[in-house]
C-alpha cells in the first residue's frame, strides 16, 4: 500500500487523510465524554447518593442534558468532516489510480496483451480498485477507531476501576492474538481468490464475445459445463475466505459478551459490597452504567479491528496485483527522438530489415530490402503467415526495430516520435474493429469535431453510403460489439471509411477488402487511386486481383522478398509471382463454374 504506485497520491492527499484523522481522533475523545455524563444523571436520580433539593436536581440534570446536546452536535458535525476527508479523499486516489492504469495500458505492447486476456483485466480496475479504496477510506477509520477510541475508552475503565479492567483485557487481548493468527491466512487466501475471479472474468468475457462460434459448433453445453466448474472453484475461494471472517467475527461476538457479562456480573457484586475507588468514593451504580458504556465504546474497536483485517487483507492482495501490473515494462517507448519535425515526407524504405518477437527467437523477416516513393499506391502480396501483418506493425511502431533498418522520409522510425508516426500513419486492421456507438462516431473516430459532410464523403468513397443508408437510423445506428450487427464486407467498409476519413499521409490496408465482391474492390481502389494523389498507399493482400492494378507489387514468402516490381513486370520475370496468378485463376473459373473441378 505504500509502494511507488500508491505511494505518490497518498502524499499529495496526505494532507486532507491527516486532516480527517486528526478530527476522527478529537471526536473519538469527546463522544466519551457522554458515558460520564450518563453515570453522573444516574447517581443523581439516587436518592442515596445525592443529597439536593428536588429544585437543584432539576438545575443540575438540565445541565448534563445540554452537556449531552452539545457532545452530539459536536460529534455530529466531526463525523461529516472526517468522512468527507476520509472517504471522499479515497474516491479521489481510487479515480486518479484508475486513469494512470488506463494510461499505463495502452503504452504497454502486444506482447503484454498475448499473455494477458482483456477479460482478467478487468479485475484490477474494478475489484482490485475497490479493495484499496475500501483499505484507504473505511480501512483508516476502523485502524483509527481501533486504536484512539479503544486506547481512550480503556485508559478511562482503567482510571474508574483498574482492577475491573483486568479482568475485561485478559479475553480481549486472547482475542487479538487469534485474530492477527487468522488474518495471515486471509491474506493468501483472499490473492488466490482474486486470481479466480481473474480467470471466471477472462472466460466469460471470451465466451460472449465468441458466443456465435460456440453456437455454430454446438458447444453450448461444453461451455457451460466449464463455466460451472470455473464458478464452483471461484465458489469454493469465496467460501474458505469468508469462513475465516466468519470466524473472525464470531471470534470478536463471543468475546464482547463474554466481557459484559464479566463487567455485569462483577461490577454488580462492587456496588452491592460498597467497593471503594482509589478517590476514597463508592463504586457506584451511576459507575457501573458508565464503566460498561465505556466497554460499549470499546466494543466498535474490537469489531472495527476484526472487519480492518480482512479489509487489510483483501487491499494487500489487491495492492500487488496493481503494483504487478504498474510495474509491467513498457518497451515501445520514444528515445532519443528528434522532437522538431513538423512535416514528414510519406516515403518507406527498409534496409536489411530483420525481426523477431521479443519472446520468440524465430525470426519472422529477413533482410527486407524495399524503398516506396511518395505517391506510390503500393500491394504487398504474399500467403497467409508470410510476415505481411509483421511489416505492418512494424511501420506503425508496435515493435521496436534493429537501428536504420527502417526508414519514414528520411529519418530513422526508431528516432521519429511514435504519436507522430501514428498520426501520419492510417491503419485498416484484418479485423476490423468497430467500437458499439454510431456508424458516425465509428467514422469520424481520429477526430472529435469531423463534420457530417466529410463523414458521408468518406463512406461514399468506401461505398458504404448506400448500405448505411438501408438501415433505419442511418448514420445514426448503433453498432453491437465489435460490430456485430453488420456483416464482414460492412464492417470492412466502414473501417475503411474511418481510415479515408483520417486522411493520412501514409495509409495501409491489411487485407482490408477480403470479405467484399469483386466490383466493390475495384470501385473502392478506383476511389482510392483519385483520392490519394501525392499521398503514400499500401494494400496488404493475398489475392492478386486487388494489388494488380498498383505502382509496384512486392512479395513476400516465409519472411522474405521474392520479387518487386508491377504486374507486368512481374508476369515476365516472377515464376512465383506467375504460379499465385495461376492458381487464383483457376480457382476464380472453378467458382464461378467454368471448368469442372
Amino acid at each position: 500500500m505504500f509502494s511507488k504506485h500508491f505511494r505518490k497520491y497518498i502524499l499529495k492527499y496526505g494532507i486532507f487523510f491527516l486532516f480527517g484523522i486528526a478530527v476522527l481522533i478529537l471526536i473519538d475523545y469527546i463522544q466519551l465524554d457522554v458515558p460520564k455524563i450518563l453515570g453522573q444523571i444516574i447517581d443523581l436520580l439516587n436518592p442515596n447518593i445525592t443529597q439536593m433539593s428536588q429544585n437543584d436536581m432539576k438545575i443540575q440534570l438540565n445541565s448534563y442534558i445540554k452537556e449531552v446536546i452539545i457532545v452530539v452536535l459536536i460529534v455530529a458535525f466531526g463525523r461529516f468532516l472526517w468522512r468527507l476527508c476520509l472517504f471522499v479523499t479515497a474516491r479521489k486516489v481510487e479515480f486518479e489510480l484508475r486513469n494512470t492504469m488506463f494510461s499505463h495500458a495502452t503504452k504497454l505492447s502486444q506482447e503484454f496483451y498475448s499473455h494477458e486476456k482483456v477479460g482478467g483485466m478487468m479485475t484490477y480496475f474494478i475489484n482490485d480498485l475497490a479493495a484499496v479504496r475500501m483499505a484507504l477510506g473505511p480501512g483508516i477509520m476502523m485502524f483509527v477507531d481501533s486504536l484512539f477510541l479503544g486506547g481512550f475508552a480503556i485508559f478511562r475503565m482503567f482510571r474508574l476501576n483498574s482492577q475491573l479492567t483486568y479482568l475485561v483485557l485478559v479475553p480481549i487481548i486472547l482475542m487479538l492474538v487469534s485474530m492477527i493468527l487468522i488474518n495471515k491466512s486471509m491474506r493468501r487466501q483472499f490473492l488466490i481468490r482474486q486470481e479466480k475471479f481473474h480467470d471466471l472474468s477472462d472466460f466469460t468475457q471470451e465466451n460472449f464475445s465468441g458466443i456465435s462460434v460456440i453456437k455454430a459448433y454446438v458447444r453450448e453445453i461444453h461451455e457451460l459445463n466449464t463455466f460451472d466448474r470455473r464458478s464452483e472453484e471461484l465458489y469454493d475461494m469465496n467460501l474458505k475466505f469468508f469462513k475465516k471472517s466468519v470466524w473472525v467475527q464470531l471470534i470478536t461476538t463471543l468475546a464482547t459478551n463474554l466481557v459484559i457479562i464479566l463487567i455485569i456480573g462483577y461490577g454488580s457484586h462492587l456496588v452491592l459490597n460498597n467497593f471503594i475507588l482509589a478517590d476514597g468514593t463508592y463504586f457506584t451504580s451511576g459507575n457501573l452504567v458508565t464503566y460498561l458504556s465505556y466497554f460499549s465504546a470499546l466494543s466498535w474497536p474490537i469489531m472495527a479491528l476484526a472487519r480492518f483485517l480482512t479489509v487489510s487483507s483483501q487491499a494487500q492482495a489487491s495492492a500487488k496485483r496493481i503494483n504487478d501490473f504498474l510495474d509491467s515494462p513498457v518497451t515501445v517507448y520514444d528515445s532519443n527522438v528528434i522532437e522538431d519535425i513538423k512535416e514528414l515526407i510519406p516515403s518507406i524504405e527498409a534496409k536489411n530489415l530483420s525481426f523477431s518477437y521479443p519472446d520468440d527467437n524465430i525470426t519472422v523477416l529477413h533482410n527486407l530490402n524495399f524503398t516506396i516513393k511518395p505517391g506510390e499506391m503500393v500491394g504487398i502480396l504474399g500467403k497467409t503467415g508470410s510476415g505481411k501483418t509483421t511489416l505492418v506493425d512494424l511501420l506503425l511502431r508496435v515493435y521496436n526495430v534493429n537501428k536504420d533498418s527502417l526508414f519514414i522520409g528520411e529519418h530513422d522510425i526508431m528516432t521519429l516520435p511514435i504519436r507522430l508516426v501514428r498520426e501520419k500513419v492510417g491503419y485498416v486492421p484484418q479485423d476490423n474493429f468497430l467500437f458499439s456507438d454510431t456508424i458516425t462516431k465509428n467514422i469520424g473516430f481520429a477526430y472529435d469535431n469531423l463534420s457530417d459532410e466529410e463523414v458521408i464523403k468518406a463512406a461514399k468513397l468506401s461505398d458504404i453510403y448506400d448500405n448505411v443508408n438501408e438501415f433505419k437510423e442511418g448514420f445514426n445506428t448503433i453498432l453491437g460489439e465489435r460490430g456485430v450487427t453488420v456483416s464482414g464486407g460492412q464492417k470492412q467498409r466502414i473501417s475503411i471509411a474511418r481510415a479515408i476519413a483520417k486522411n493520412p499521409e501514409i495509409l495501409i490496408l491489411d487485407d482490408s477488402v477480403s470479405a467484399v465482391d469483386t466490383k466493390t474492390e475495384e470501385t473502392i481502389i478506383k476511389n482510392l487511386h483519385e483520392l490519394r494523389k501525392g499521398k503514400t498507399t499500401i494494400f496488404i493482400a493475398h489475392r492478386v486481383s486487388t494489388v494488380k492494378n498498383m505502382d509496384k507489387i512486392i512479395i513476400i514468402d516465409q519472411g522474405k522478398i521474392v520479387d518487386i516490381g508491377s504486374h507486368k513486370q512481374l508476369m515476365k520475370k516472377s515464376l512465383f509471382y506467375q504460379d499465385i496468378v495461376e492458381r487464383q485463376t483457376l480457382e476464380e473459373m472453378v467458382e464461378g463454374g467454368h471448368i469442372d473441378e
